[in-house]
């Protein structure tokens, strides 16, 4: 079935920017609440969001297969447990609804009136029910950084890197959608030349840049997803911030990875971009060398041109932006991870979430958390407004950003802010 949605010469009759992320070839999906305190599925067009509820019950989905409620919920799971194809249909049908050649809902006022808000006007909800999360380490990059700064130099990789995704899985309890604010969690640390722990506030709170995938149902207990299969399941993806405690990290991670210093918040961006809208921007990863085992071997273009930005505002002050990156240089593929994820059999949902793994690229203002950026601290950024960040601040505001864009076409996927706030006291 063709993706006609992206036709690059299409255009909308509702007014968009030039420079925005939300043209009429991306049509995101997300959940939001109106004035009225209605929650509904939507989508997006320019700084517009759409009812799809409403649509639907206005029968502008008229000949789509869709239960009657579909985009009458409070997540997305229902709609991605429907399949790559309903995805299509849907999205390829929303793209002639807002065309500039189609009157049917440009010129019914009434209808527009129920299907059409400003997004000033509504408020962005978390978009799926997260019932797994998962985080891979795919960055060969922030590997090695990581490495180096830990480790031996010389053997900043550990022997199983180059041959598995490696991952673990998070907490998606905490996992709030832009705009929620984070506190400054609480935990034991190590202080510098001591060998015993202490409990406090962290002092080394981090971001992580980072993308996202969301699933589909896509096996059963006991069987795995071919590599080559892997993107039929993949509804979309978003921006995640994976906050970061180093110092409570550095003392709990041996010998069983991450706990407390990952699983206090993850934020994501609301809008979820399908891999259909991303398909004019996909591109070659890095190559390979050892070459992966059978099961995780793909041929083609299975990474994406997404540009990656994160910025730093002080709380009443100006951004400053200080990282610039790519999710292109992730040197595993989000294929090679559900493939690797689900060899053993691992069962995958509608509304799971796999994140990438801090995203760092080969130059030093391109390395995705401050533990790079700083170097563990010892080379901290100078602000706009004069101050020095070595980790982030209570008050700061983190922004990341991230889009494609080719002579055509842009598309984006919005942004995901939150601020650090103090913590709470301990009961």
């Amino acid at each position: 079935m063709p993706i006609t949605a992206n036709d690059p010469s299409r255009k909308s009759w509702l007014d968009i920017a030039a420079d925005s992320d939300f043209p009429i070839q991306n049509i995101p999906f997300g959940v939001f609440l109106t004035k009225e305190n209605i929650v509904t599925v939507g989508t997006r067009v320019g700084d517009f969001a759409i009812d799809l509820g409403a649509l639907q019950q206005l029968n502008y989905f008229e000949g789509i297969d869709l239960t009657d409620d579909v985009f009458m919920q409070d997540t997305l799971n229902d709609f991605i447990s429907d399949g790559k194809k309903t995805w299509r249909l849907v999205r390829n049908r929303i793209a002639d609804i807002f065309d500039a050649n189609n009157p049917s809902l440009r010129d019914n006022k009434k209808h527009r009136d129920v299907v059409i808000f400003k997004m000033k006007d509504v408020e962005m909800q978390l978009p799926v029910f997260i019932g797994d999360y998962t985080d891979f380490y795919s960055s060969k990059e922030h590997a090695t950084n990581v490495g180096k700064m830990f480790r031996d130099p010389e053997n900043a990789l550990l022997p199983n890197w180059l041959h598995i995704p490696v991952g673990y899985h998070g907490r998606s309890s905490t996992i709030v959608p832009s705009g929620i604010p984070v506190h400054r969690p609480m935990g034991q640390t190590v202080p510098n030349g001591e060998t015993l722990p202490v409990f406090g506030p962290s002092r080394l709170v981090d971001f992580e840049l980072e993308t996202a995938f969301i699933t589909t149902d896509a096996n059963i207990m006991g069987e795995n997803i071919p590599v080559k299969e892997a993107e039929e399941y993949i509804f979309g993806m978003v921006l995640l911030n994976d906050w970061s405690a180093r110092d409570i990290q550095k003392w709990e991670y041996v010998p069983l990875g991450p706990f407390l210093a990952k699983n206090f918040a993850s934020s994501i961006s609301p809008w979820i971009v399908t891999l259909d809208a991303l398909e004019p921007f996909r591109t070659a990863s890095p190559k390979q060398e050892p070459t992966p085992l059978p099961y995780l071997q793909q041929k083609g273009n299975h990474s994406f041109d997404i540009h990656l930005e994160v910025g730093i505002a002080p709380e009443k002050g100006e951004e400053t932006i200080v990282c610039r990156s790519n999710m292109k240089y992730l040197y595993w593929t989000m294929s090679q991870q559900l493939a690797h994820h689900t060899i053993n059999g691992c069962r995958i949902n509608s509304g799971d979430m796999m994140g990438s793994g801090t995203i760092s690229g080969p130059t030093e203002d391109s390395f995705g958390s401050m533990l790079e950026l700083t170097w563990g601290g010892k080379n901290p950024i100078q602000m706009k407004d004069g101050s020095e960040r070595k980790f982030i601040n209570d008050g700061d505001t983190v922004t990341m950003r991230g889009f494609c864009k080719n002579d055509s076409v842009r598309i984006g996927f919005g942004d995901v802010s939150s601020k650090l706030l103090p913590p709470i006291p301990t009961k």
